[in-house]
């Protein structure tokens, strides 16, 4: 029976060391999966800090984009107008020296055809 209760003792021993090996690898995995949930975490708080930040930035370039657009719609209409007056101005011009013109005729002194 001895050689029967030393078997079963190396049994038990190395059923022990197992047991211990797997202890240690399943805490080594724990450390890793918490290692990784506290990077997740890390991240998933930069992902909502980054989409916050485009949400503000998309709502501002809309801003700016329709200002601009504002911008180009007063630039266009002002240059539109401002040619129209230059070409007024052009007429206006062109008649007043046709018209002083005919009065400087009108009132030169006539001569008599002999």
């Amino acid at each position: 029976m001895s050689q029967q209760a030393a078997a079963l003792q190396n049994y038990n021993n190395e059923l022990v060391k197992c047991m211990e090996d797997l202890c240690s690898k399943r805490e080594e995995l724990n450390r890793q999966i918490t290692q990784e949930e506290e990077e997740k975490d890390r991240l998933q708080h930069d992902v909502r800090v980054l989409t916050e930040k485009l949400s503000r930035i998309n709502e501002s370039l809309a801003h700016r984009l329709a200002a601009r657009a504002n911008f180009d719609q007063t630039i266009a209409e002002t240059q539109a107008a401002y040619t129209k007056i230059l070409e007024s101005s052009h007429s206006l011009l062109s008649v007043l020296k046709q018209e002083t013109g005919n009065l400087s005729k009108a009132t030169e002194p006539r001569r008599k055809d002999h």
